[in-house]
């Protein structure tokens, strides 16, 4: 954007980007169903009728959330894997690392546990976050191991069954946390659980031979 123009065009560019962070912060609060779009637009700063210029419907909204505040995030894990030549333990302590600190500083996971919990009665959310995010992931992970295997890196096995043992304890950790700890259950750390566990299915994943 040109700085010399003026001031309110300025304004009228950054608004879509606006109600999508404040819809993002209002979906991981209150969840898809509570979340509000007079709510939305009031945190925005922008009236009703303004924000359905730019989006007719809470699911437009929400596919906007995911593909403008998060499904970046999730790229640039994903070109790490797809770039990565190997060795394989050296990219899954990247990856790993890099997700711990994506929950760390974003709303990833408050909304992730938001689609759990109201996929059934909205599943056109459910399905935008498996297509934009979680099919992505996965495909990322699978071929990174495939290719591991090929390299003779790591057991025979189904690279997707691999890919979801490697991502579960971090989505169980994220449901501990958004869950159990608002009433009172101790955090687990999320850096120390990562680590532990890429050290731990590397002994189970890695060929004979390979390094730990």
């Amino acid at each position: 954007m040109d700085p010399g123009a003026p001031k309110f065009r300025r304004r009228k560019a950054e608004r879509p980007g606006e109600i999508v962070a404040a819809a993002l912060a209002v979906f991981a609060e209150k969840g898809f169903a509570a979340a509000r779009l007079d709510e939305i637009a009031a945190r925005a700063g922008v009236s009703k009728g303004a924000l359905y210029l730019y989006f007719e419907t809470k699911e437009d909204l929400f596919r906007a959330v995911v593909g403008q505040a998060i499904a970046p995030n999730i790229a640039a894990v994903r070109a790490m894997a797809e770039a990565h030549p190997g060795p394989f333990e050296d990219l899954l302590r990247g990856v790993a690392t890099q997700l711990a600190h994506i929950v760390g500083v974003t709303r990833i996971g408050s909304v992730a546990k938001m689609v759990i919990g109201e996929a059934r009665n909205f599943p056109e959310v459910a399905r935008v976050w498996h297509d934009e995010l979680v099919a992505h992931a996965l495909a990322a992970m699978s071929g990174a191991i495939a290719a591991a295997q090929a390299r003779g890196e790591v057991k025979p096995g189904d690279p997707r069954v691999y890919a979801l043992q490697l991502i579960s304890p971090m989505l169980l950790a994220v449901i501990w946390r958004e869950t159990f700890v608002p009433v009172g259950a101790e955090p687990f750390d999320l850096n120390t659980l990562v680590s532990q566990h890429v050290e731990t299915i590397l002994r189970g994943m890695l060929a004979e031979g390979a390094s730990t």
